[in-house]
């Protein structure tokens, strides 16, 4: 469940961050003030807060006969949550790229759209590579957060284990072997964003 959360919040969060990010540059007021409410709005609360509203709250705003899984709610919040933080990564990819290179695009015939995925996209995303993993990384460990809402997540197993009575006393292997899992997790992910560094190039050209 561990793994699960993190690979769905991270796999939906991405796009979702850098549509946000595209929103809150655009030139579009409706877009623009949509995209900078909602992400001022997430960062200022704890997940810990949307979490427990897609928990407790959806469930009463929903339909009678319309139910949702509590994990997907959990990965919903998690979501929506890590995209506000990965909009504001790739807004500042975004910033970095001069603005020469797009009047030039513009010059040339190309359309916003075509600017944004050919030119900008690319080289801001790059950019922002150590920021964004350092960010999921930090999802991966925040998802002990959902053992608070009743999920048996890698912690909450361990805690389950340690109310049985034949583990009494084993505090200290438990919580050492979740750590070391939390640590090779980390560290893989780590270790893939260097590798893909290296191959893009970033901070090279």
């Amino acid at each position: 469940l561990t793994v699960l959360l993190a690979v769905v919040g991270i796999g939906l969060s991405f796009p979702l961050g850098v549509l946000l990010a595209l929103g809150r540059r655009s030139a579009l007021p409706a877009a623009r003030i949509l995209s900078t409410a909602y992400i001022e709005l997430i960062r200022g609360v704890p997940l810990i807060t949307l979490l427990f509203m897609a928990d407790i709250m959806l469930p009463l705003l929903l339909p009678g006969e319309l139910r949702v899984d509590r994990v997907t709610r959990a990965m919903g919040g998690i979501t929506l949550f890590s995209a506000a933080y990965v909009a504001e990564n790739v807004r500042g990819g975004l910033q970095a790229i001069p603005s020469g290179q797009i009047e030039a695009a513009h010059a040339l015939g190309l359309s916003t759209l075509k600017t944004n995925r050919f030119i900008v996209l690319p080289q801001a995303l790059r950019s922002v590579i150590p920021a964004n993993v350092g960010l999921f990384i930090s999802l991966l460990k925040d998802t002990t957060l959902v053992t608070i809402i009743g999920l048996f997540e890698l912690l909450g197993i361990g805690r389950a284990i340690l109310a049985q009575p034949q583990s009494l006393g084993a505090h200290i292997e438990v919580y050492m072997f979740i750590a070391a899992v939390f640590f090779v997790l980390c560290y893989a992910m780590s270790q893939a964003s260097y590798r893909l560094e290296r191959a893009l190039g970033v901070g090279v050209r």
